[in-house]
């Protein structure tokens, strides 16, 4: 038999989400939600609620610590996501990768577009598949759109690290996980990349373990 909660309108399944103490139990890989596309957002929150759900999205990100997390995350089948990045990292890293601070931002809706046909790579991971990384091309520019939490239009051009956070995030609103786009041999325990991969480039990976990179 199936989970009740699983045929529970949404509305009442982040009621029961909300109702416990502390950030959210983040949904593993594996879990059905995180290979579904999520059902566009219009209306199924009432603005309080959704407010609400917004709050405990931020406060389970700042917690696990990351710097995007969707709703299938949490286990909630919806167009909705949340970004965040301080980008406390040296400079070098910043130049390299192009990891600029981005404030919160609650992405309603999204859907991304490339820019150019730019492409950059370098090790990402995702919290619903916890202790590894790997190398992902991706776009280096995309065109976002959408709404926010209030339901004013998006329409803005990411590029550089925020570029690599909002398609990850997108992705996952669409049933895609990171791995899916990931180049396989740079598979890496997250030890692993902090003890051998942690240049601002994956070059020296992509040399040992043997992958190419755009």
């Amino acid at each position: 038999m199936g989970n009740p909660n699983d045929r529970a309108p949404l509305a009442e399944r982040v009621e029961q989400l909300l109702a416990g103490e502390g950030p959210l139990p983040i949904v593993a890989a594996g879990d059905p939600v995180l290979r579904q596309a999520s059902e566009p957002f219009h209306g199924q929150l009432d603005p309080a609620l959704l407010a609400r759900f917004v709050e405990a999205l931020r406060v389970t990100m700042h917690a696990a610590p990351g710097v995007g997390l969707a709703a299938p995350q949490v286990g909630v089948g919806l167009r909705i996501a949340v970004i965040e990045d301080p980008a406390p990292v040296p400079d070098e890293v910043r130049l390299a990768r192009g990891r600029v601070r981005q404030p919160f931002r609650v992405l309603v809706n999204p859907v991304y577009a490339p820019v150019g046909g730019g492409r950059a790579a370098f090790f990402e991971g995702c919290l619903s598949v916890p202790g590894y990384q790997a190398v992902v091309a991706r776009h280096a520019e995309v065109r976002l759109t959408g709404q926010d939490e209030h339901g004013r239009a998006v329409d803005e051009v990411f590029s550089g690290w925020p570029a690599r956070i909002v398609q990850h995030e997108t992705d996952h609103l669409d049933g895609t996980l990171y791995l899916d786009r990931a180049e396989p041999r740079s598979l890496s325990s997250h030890q692993a990349v902090v003890e051998r991969w942690s240049q601002p480039t994956p070059e020296a990976a992509a040399r040992a373990l043997g992958f190419e990179l755009p």
